[in-house]
Formats: C-alpha cells, structure tokens, sequence
C-alpha cells in the first residue's frame, strides 16, 4: 500500500513538473512571438531612392527647385533662378529638363559676370541664359542621341552628344559642356549637372 502511494507521489511530481515545464516554454514562446511582432510594426526608415547631387539626395518626390536647393555645388544657379523670377516656372507641373550648371561652371565665367546678371536691370538678359538651359518634356539619357539637337525654351537650340561612354552639350557658341551627372529625377522633369555655362547666341 505504502509503495502504491509513493509511485502515485512520484507521477504526480512528474506531472506537475512536466506541467510547469510546458507553460514556462510556451510562455517564453508568446514573449518571442510578441518580440517579433513588435521588430514587425516597428517604422521604417525612409528610404526613397535618389541621385546624390552637391551632398544631398535628388529625390522623386521633390521638384525641381527644391531638389537644387539642397544641393551645395548650385547655390549660384539657385540664386540666378530667384533673381530672374523663376521659381514658380520651374516648380510647375511641367515636365521640364534642366542642364544645371554648377557654381565652378558659374565661376569660369568672366570675373564679374555673374554679379552683372544677378542685378535687377539684367533681369531679361539672366531669364534668356537660364531659359537657354530649359528644354520642354522630361528627356532621360534612354531618349537621348549623339547629335541629337533639343528646342530650349528660350527659343534656340542644344545639341547633345555621346562619346566614349560621355554625354555632352554644345551651345550655340560651340562651346561644349560636359554632363557629369545624368538622369537626376524630379517630380516635374529631369536635371543633368554640367560643368559650363550655356550661352545662347542673342
């Protein structure tokens, strides 16, 4: 009888044991489920794809303008673009390709040049530069040809071309600027960063 009781004592600790056992393991299961819920809700970081320009990342979602505005290496174009009035323009729906040149392209101008144009009564003779810099539709470097001429807003003509794996731009003056960055994407349009700036014959 004594034995009886102590077996039956034994498989009760067994159980009971095996018991705490199982709830302690899925216990420590639910807290890991909870863990990896959580990790799963947490925010992710914004991660939207762009083209670094001047320090700063040239996204989609922005326009144009601001997109320039962020960028270090075309503060002057930014400026020139305010003095001859035309953010809103170039913030429109567009769609709009740019030849942004950069502040070294703004600084191989003659000493004085771009101070000249910055002022109020050289309004209409900046809008012509920069317009010259402007073409209509969004042109990304796939639609793009060696010889390749492009109507800018101003009213006279670029022509593109591709050598060696590069992609230049040649004014009216034939003065050749080269594309260092391509297929900056905007909201409203496409940004090539050149390194001179372009000038049109009038």
């Amino acid at each position: 009888m004594q034995k009886n009781f102590l077996s039956i004592l034994a498989v009760a600790a067994i159980s009971s044991s095996l018991f705490i056992a199982c709830n302690n393991e899925a216990a420590s299961d639910k807290e890991t489920k909870m863990e990896d819920t959580a990790k799963m809700e947490e925010p992710k970081m914004d991660e939207e794809p762009g083209v670094m320009v001047g320090g700063a990342k040239m996204v989609a979602s922005k326009d144009i303008v601001d997109n320039a505005a962020g960028s270090a290496d075309h503060t002057t174009l930014v400026a020139a673009v305010k003095a001859a009035g035309l953010v809103e323009t170039l913030k429109s729906a567009g769609p709009f390709t740019v030849f942004a040149p950069t502040n070294e392209a703004f600084n191989k101008l003659p000493a004085g040049t771009v101070d000249n144009l910055l002022k109020p009564e050289n309004k209409a003779a900046l809008t012509g530069i920069l317009t010259y810099h402007v073409v209509a539709g969004a042109f990304k470097s796939t639609d793009l040809k060696d010889g390749q001429k492009v109507a800018t807003v101003q009213g006279e003509e670029l022509t593109i071309g591709y050598k060696d794996g590069k992609w230049t731009v040649t004014d009216a003056k034939g003065a050749v600027a080269n594309i260092t960055i391509a297929d900056v994407i905007s909201s409203n349009g496409v940004t090539y960063v050149i390194d001179a700036v372009l000038m049109p014959k009038k």
